[in-house]
């Protein structure tokens, strides 16, 4: 008999990577880290390829190592490196490196040359996001030295890609100017002899409402695990992740009654209480205090009080509930539930942290449909 699980529906996940896949010329990757975005980085990985994707993309080297010591042979890239790190692993385990700077390449010529192989470079190029990849300023100087590290043996240029900021937003302006500037940056990459197999741009959103973006290969993430980066649309996508546990105890209370840590919540009649084992420790976000939905017992209901680390509380009227009844949180929204997109919205964050924060060490998961 389980408390809590998170349940994950694998078949969903070859749904939406299918329908991806179908609405693209472009080769797929997706993207599996942080743990499948709380999915389980494995499952989540070989559900995608079985349903037509072609790559893996990760953030660290450990997660890319992780999904080779799994069997998992198809391409991986890593993109997330800081200096130091044992690259040469990774180029011995055949999985491609993201370069950003002239240094981080060095890095990982070296380790290509230690693992005794050709290392396989994708470069990044900021095109507005300020975070990952080159500046315009600082591009030249990058494929320079990248032609030089190809034409010397010791690199392959694999791909050449960049991030978007707001595609989240279909229409807004810095789509189009991060586009231009990614196309300036291949242009300058042509006149070295650098002419990647892959150019990659498009995420999730793009992915799904900007086909002129999707070049050689996309990187949806999210979308594979059926929730929409798109606010107010599901582009057809069918979630994967349920969070649910069972009631442990239920009380009648008076009116007045206090409920969990500083009285925050104070019921305004006789009523019944069910404690469900749920808490912040487990990836219900504390925000969600006095407002985060769960369904009980055939209805949608707040959350009574502070969420506590481990349990949080619910006011059920005069429902009746008892010990051992299903408590959801959220799930597909098929049968009336809450939505990761209702929980986003309730704490004032986006569906991808939701789905992120659950599946820790004290909620298993539990995997639907784990083979055809």
């Amino acid at each position: 008999m389980w408390q809590a699980e998170v349940r994950v529906d694998l078949e969903a996940i070859r749904e939406n990577v299918a329908q991806l896949r179908a609405g693209t010329s472009a080769e797929l990757m997706a993207v599996v880290k942080a743990d499948g975005y709380g999915h389980g980085m494995v499952p989540a990985a070989r559900a995608a390829l079985e349903a037509g994707a072609n790559w893996l993309g990760v953030c660290t080297l450990d997660e890319a190592l992780a999904l080779r010591q799994a069997g998992i042979t198809a391409p991986v890239l890593a993109w997330l490196l800081a200096p130091g790190l044992p690259l040469y692993e990774g180029v011995a385990a055949d999985i491609d490196l993201s370069a950003a700077s002239v240094d981080q390449l060095a890095e990982i010529v070296s380790a290509g040359q230690r693992a005794g192989r050709v290392a396989r470079v994708h470069l990044k190029i900021d095109t507005g996001l300020a975070r990952g990849g080159a500046t315009p300023d600082d591009w030249p100087a990058l494929v320079e030295a990248a032609a030089k590290a190809q034409a010397d043996g010791v690199a392959e240029v694999v791909g050449v890609w960049s991030h978007f900021v707001y595609a989240d937003s279909p229409g807004h302006p810095t789509i189009d100017r991060q586009l231009a500037l990614f196309h300036e940056g291949l242009a300058f990459a042509e006149t070295y002899g650098v002419r990647p197999r892959y150019r990659h741009l498009a995420n999730s959103a793009a992915t799904l409402t900007r086909p002129d973006t999707h070049f050689d290969l996309v990187r949806p993430g999210l979308a594979i695990y059926g929730l929409s980066p798109v606010a107010g649309e599901t582009h057809g996508l069918r979630p994967a992740m349920t969070a649910r546990a069972r009631v442990t105890l239920t009380k009648r209370v008076p009116a007045g009654t206090g409920v969990s840590y500083g009285h925050t919540y104070t019921t305004e009649r006789d009523t019944n209480l069910a404690v469900v084992p749920l808490g912040y420790a487990d990836g219900v976000p504390r925000h969600a205090s006095n407002c985060g939905p769960v369904q009980l017992a055939g209805q949608v209901r707040t959350i009574a009080g502070r969420v506590c680390m481990d349990q949080i509380v619910l006011d059920c009227g005069d429902d009746p509930v008892a010990p051992g009844d299903v408590a959801t949180l959220f799930g597909s929204g098929a049968n009336g539930e809450p939505t990761a997109d209702d929980w986003a919205e309730a704490v004032g964050t986006i569906n991808y942290e939701i789905v992120t924060r659950f599946g820790g060490v004290r909620v298993p998961r539990v995997y639907e449909g784990e083979s055809r």
